[in-house]
């Protein structure tokens, strides 16, 4: 039966053959050769890489040091990053640890931007220590409080509905738009690595946190994980709603002195 998701799987893997290039990697590697495409495409990101934005030659002369920002990337994003960059790399890996150290496999075990993600961990912080509470209730009644158990199914459909809100899909959508061209493909799959981890870990461990502080405790735990969580998000996650890749790095160059310099309550 598990291999049956080879099959969607497989699909999948041929889509993506067929996926064009973006305009922005083409541009880097010097691989676009439809002038009226490369027009087209380009007319965006002209700027960003030194042409001229009303230049309208069919061959345009890649700057050398566009081309060659594959080099060194490992050592400039990991070891010599630069204060902007490293709050860029600091908010993709913490956004995925958060994401599922927040105990969204720990709810799916028992039933089968920026203003959204504060949002959903606050709703987030309330259902799981509602659930918490009721599922304690539960546990000491020995499941005679029935009051207790419908209440923790209702505050289980609500974390499922918090985390859809935000955590869930922004992560990926914020984790993919706040790297810089150069480093977006090492930064994003540092923070999908995290991402797995965390997954990995809250599956494989919340049976024995159960078992050792019980089932309350630990969706207490969740709760204190989603506080933690929101005051991270809150201090260190900027709004990016309308930026462009070009003005990444200065909003988090902002980003430790946010409340003054950008407007995260905004949006």
């Amino acid at each position: 039966m598990l291999g049956i998701a080879a099959i969607p799987s497989l699909f999948l893997a041929i889509g993506i053959l067929k996926m064009p290039e973006s305009p922005r990697w083409l541009i880097m590697k010097g691989l676009s050769n439809d002038p009226e495409e490369a027009k087209f495409r380009l007319r965006e990101i002209k700027k960003s890489i030194g042409i001229d934005e009303n230049c309208d030659d069919d061959i345009v002369k890649i700057p050398d040091s566009v081309k060659s920002q594959g080099e060194g990337v490992w050592k400039e994003l990991l070891l010599k990053p630069t204060k902007s960059l490293r709050w860029i790399l600091i908010a993709g890996i913490g956004i995925h640890f958060f994401e599922h150290a927040t105990g969204i496999e720990a709810v799916i075990l028992y039933i089968g931007r920026r203003k959204l993600l504060l949002t959903s961990l606050s709703g987030m912080v309330v259902t799981l220590t509602g659930l918490g509470i009721f599922l304690t209730l539960a546990e000491h009644s020995g499941g005679k409080l029935i009051w207790a158990l419908v209440l923790s199914i209702i505050t289980t459909y609500g974390v499922v509905m918090f985390f859809n809100i935000g955590l869930g899909p922004v992560t990926w959508v914020y984790t993919a738009e706040i790297f810089p061209l150069k480093f977006r493909g090492l930064g994003v799959g540092i923070g999908v690595a995290v991402n797995r981890l965390m997954n990995a870990t809250v599956s494989m461990t919340f049976l024995s946190i159960s078992a050792a502080i019980t089932t309350g405790g630990a969706f207490f735990m969740f709760a204190g994980i989603s506080v933690m969580a929101l005051i991270f998000f809150y201090f260190f996650l900027p709004e990016t709603k309308g930026k462009s890749l070009e003005e990444m790095e200065a909003v988090f160059t902002c980003s430790k002195n946010v409340s003054k310099e950008v407007e995260i309550g905004k949006y």
